[in-house]
Parts: structure tokens; sequence; C-alpha cells
């Protein structure tokens, strides 16, 4: 008897931690399934990433390209401008810390959305302003979010930032991931990355990470 009950604990207890490792994946695939993807295009990609990685509710950012007619393009071909695409984020986010509405703000508030195909030095339609929506959702508000911007008359000059469906995203090369964390003292970094999230640090401390 005594063996028995031994035995039966024994299977028990590896039912309940096989059922808890199924219960712990089970949570895991549900906090997975409700984060959300954003995709802008807002000049180099090596900024911007930058930037993003620091707010909170921000999970992951990827550099990449979109908006293109040619598949798997590299860094070289897309700099030709031949390609179409544009130097992308895709940021992945938990929408119940930061909303799409204030991944737009950010966007559109740390570069020039009325400079057509050009961010300071860099220019092409590689750098051209873009959000590149995942659903009728976010098409929705970031149109109505330009609209509101173009009434307000923040800006001088005509909003050209495009806004387009989402076709296709391709990562960028390894390199080019997380590039100013890894690279702080190359020239680019310290003369135009650095004083870009400097300023964003300023203007959006109350949303960073700590």
């Amino acid at each position: 008897m005594k063996n028995g009950l031994i035995a039966f604990l024994l299977v028990f207890t590896a039912h309940m931690t096989w059922a808890q490792r199924l219960e712990g994946k089970k949570t895991m695939s549900e906090v997975k399934s409700n984060l959300e993807k954003a995709t802008f295009g807002n000049g180099c990609f090596w900024c911007t990433e930058a930037v993003f990685l620091e707010l909170k509710g921000v999970q992951k950012v990827e550099s990449g390209y979109s908006g293109g007619q040619v598949k798997n393009p590299t860094y070289r071909e897309v700099c030709t401008g031949e390609t179409g695409h544009a130097e992308v984020i895709q940021i992945t986010y938990d929408p119940k810390v930061i909303s799409y509405e204030e991944l737009l703000e950010v966007f559109w508030n740390t570069h020039d959305p009325t400079t057509l195909n050009k961010q300071g030095a860099d220019e092409g339609t590689q750098y051209r302003s873009a959000v590149f929506y995942h659903n009728e959702e976010q098409k929705k508000i970031a149109t109505e979010y330009k609209k509101q911007l173009e009434a307000s008359k923040v800006y001088r000059n005509p909003i050209v930032t495009e806004i387009s469906p989402l076709i296709n995203f391709y990562k960028a090369e390894d390199y080019h991931q997380n590039y100013y964390s890894l690279n702080p003292n190359q020239g680019y970094c310290q003369y135009v990355i650095r004083p870009k999230v400097e300023k964003f640090r300023k203007q959006y401390s109350a949303k960073l990470k700590k």
C-alpha cells in the first residue's frame, strides 16, 4: 500500500509538472499574441532604431526595407534608389503600455516630414518619410493624425509622408541591427545620431525605459 501511494504521488507530481509547463507555455503564447507591430520610414534606420528602442512598451526594433519591388534587397541595392525601398524600422510593441498614436507622435516629432526623399544630409527615395500600415485601423489612425497635423499648421511646408499598406518587410543585414549601441564611437553615430537621441531623451523623458 505504501509503495502504491508513493508511485501514485510520483505520477501525480510528474503530471502536475507537465501541466504547469504547458500552462507556462500557454501564458507565454498569450503574452506574445498581445504584441503588435508598426513599420515606419523616417530617414536612416540607424537613427530611428536608436530612438524607438528607448520607449517603454517597445519590445523589439528591427531595421529593414519596405515599399519596393525587389525581393530580398541588399543594403547596397537599396542605396542606389532603384529598388523602390525605404529604410524602415519595424517595431514590436505592447499596446497596453504604448499606443500606436504615441508611436506616431514620436515618429512625426523625430524627423522632418516635409522634405521629400531627404533627411538632413541623407538624400534619396530610400530616406523618404513613410508609414507602412499593418491593418485598416492603423491606416485610419495614421491618416487622421496626418490631417490633424496639417490642419494645425505645425509645419511651414506641406507634409509629404507616404501612408501605404505594408506589403513586405525585409530585415536588413545583421550589422545594421542595434547599430548605435554597438558602434557609439563611429563618426555618424557621434555627430548625427547622438544629438538626435539626446534631444529625444529630453523631450520624452517620461516615456523612456529606466
